[in-house]
C-alpha cells in the first residue's frame, strides 16, 4: 500500500470518495454537488488549507484522510488561533479494520503538529466514533448547533 499526499490531479476521486462517505453517513443523494466539491478541493489545495492524504493499493485508492487549517480568534490557550479539522475521512468497504484510518490519522496529527496547531476538531459518524476515540479524541461538552432552513 501507498500512502501519499493528494494532489489537485485526484480531485475527482476525491468527490467520488466524498460522496459515498456521505451516503454511508445516511444522506440522500438528492442534489448534485459535484461542482461544489470540486472548488472545494481546488480553493483548499491552493490556498494550502487542506492536507489530504489518500492509501492507494494497485493504482486504486482505498482510503483517504484530511485536514483543513482555519483561523479562529486567539485564546489563552491557544495564541494563533489556529485549529484543525478533519474530513473526507473514507476507506473503502473492502479494507475496513485495517488500521488504514488510524494511519491516516497519524499522518493528519503529525501535519498539525508541523503547524503548531493544538487543537484538532472532527464530527464523527457513529461507524468512525470507535476509531477516533480509540485513536485518543474526547467528546465535547461545550459545542452547540444551530441549523439554518436554507434551501438552494
Amino acid at each position: 500500500m501507498l500512502y501519499r499526499l493528494a494532489t489537485p490531479q485526484d480531485i475527482p476521486v476525491l468527490i467520488e470518495l466524498r460522496k459515498r462517505q456521505l451516503i454511508d453517513e445516511g444522506s440522500t443523494p438528492d442534489t448534485i454537488i459535484d461542482n461544489e466539491l470540486n472548488t472545494f478541493f481546488e480553493r483548499n489545495f491552493r490556498d494550502n488549507s487542506l492536507v489530504q492524504w489518500i492509501v492507494e493499493e494497485q493504482d486504486e485508492i482505498i482510503a483517504t484522510a484530511g485536514v483543513i487549517f482555519y483561523a479562529f480568534p486567539p485564546s489563552y490557550t491557544n495564541a494563533s488561533g489556529i485549529k484543525g479539522y478533519i474530513t473526507n475521512v473514507y476507506t473503502h468497504t473492502s479494507y475496513r479494520g485495517q488500521g488504514l484510518a488510524s494511519a491516516l490519522l497519524d499522518k493528519l496529527v503529525s501535519e498539525a503538529k508541523k503547524r503548531h496547531v493544538p487543537v484538532l476538531l472532527l464530527e464523527a459518524s457513529t461507524m468512525g466514533k470507535p476509531v477516533y476515540q480509540k485513536y485518543g479524541f474526547t467528546e465535547m461538552d461545550t459545542w452547540m448547533i444551530y441549523r439554518l432552513n436554507l434551501s438552494f
